[in-house]
């Protein structure tokens, strides 16, 4: 049973993201690098949407100047969390992105594969909420799945990820299902409007990172 809005559980969610997201650990290393290009002697980072944490346990191998602040909507990842990370210098708190209520508070705010769960109204609600976390020039770097620009580029970017979840093990039945995922569990938006939305939030300055198959990361200066 489900206990989150992945496809998986948060006990199964380590072993199987790997098989689904094509590149999932190169998002990672590309935000620490893009953090530690920053060069400041502390960083008070806010990761949304944390799941079971794999992020924050990479940056620790490469970083020990960060105060953490993880939240997510599901109290079972951030149990796996929890016991991945233990307590040191780590705040837990079990909410989500649009639900946020912080205040100029953090350096750094990351939201990875989270808020394609939301609708537009909600994403932005989301989105608006990790702005006004931010301290004046903090960084906001999300990934996201995303929409390719027309229906006929969309078919293949969906057939090229066929292909790998095919390569990856997966049965007809699976692959399936997590393409029938796209418009009805999760909601791609387009590396566009992923820029547009961005920018009516209030960023000053917003750029594409990274993209990949249906998956981009931008990173946007407050």
């Amino acid at each position: 049973m489900k206990d989150n809005a992945s496809s998986y559980s948060s006990e199964d969610y380590d072993s199987r993201i790997d098989s689904v997201l094509p590149y999932y650990r190169n998002f990672h290393s590309q935000i620490i690098d893009l953090v530690r290009t920053l060069g400041r002697e502390r960083i008070r980072w806010l990761d949304t949407g944390c799941g079971t944490g794999s992020l924050v346990q990479k940056a620790l191998e490469r970083m020990d100047n960060i105060d953490w602040t993880l939240c997510d909507p599901s109290e079972g990842m951030l149990a796996i969390a929890r016991k991945k990370l233990g307590n040191d210098h780590i705040r837990y708190l079990c909410t989500s992105s649009q639900d946020l209520s912080f205040d100029k508070e953090f350096d750094i705010v990351t939201a990875v594969q989270s808020h394609h769960y939301l609708d537009r109204p909600t994403r932005k609600k989301a989105v608006e909420n990790c702005y006004k976390a931010l301290k004046p020039s903090g960084l906001f770097i999300t990934f996201e799945n995303i929409a390719l620009s027309t229906p006929q580029s969309d078919l293949i970017g969906a057939e090229r990820w066929a292909e790998f979840l095919v390569s990856s093990g997966k049965s007809p039945e699976e692959v399936q299902a997590h393409l029938a995922r796209r418009g009805t569990e999760v909601f791609p938006i387009t590396i566009e409007e992923h820029i547009t939305l961005l920018r009516e939030c209030g960023f000053r300055s917003v750029d594409l990172l990274w993209a990949s198959y249906l998956q981009a990361g931008f990173f946007a200066i407050k």
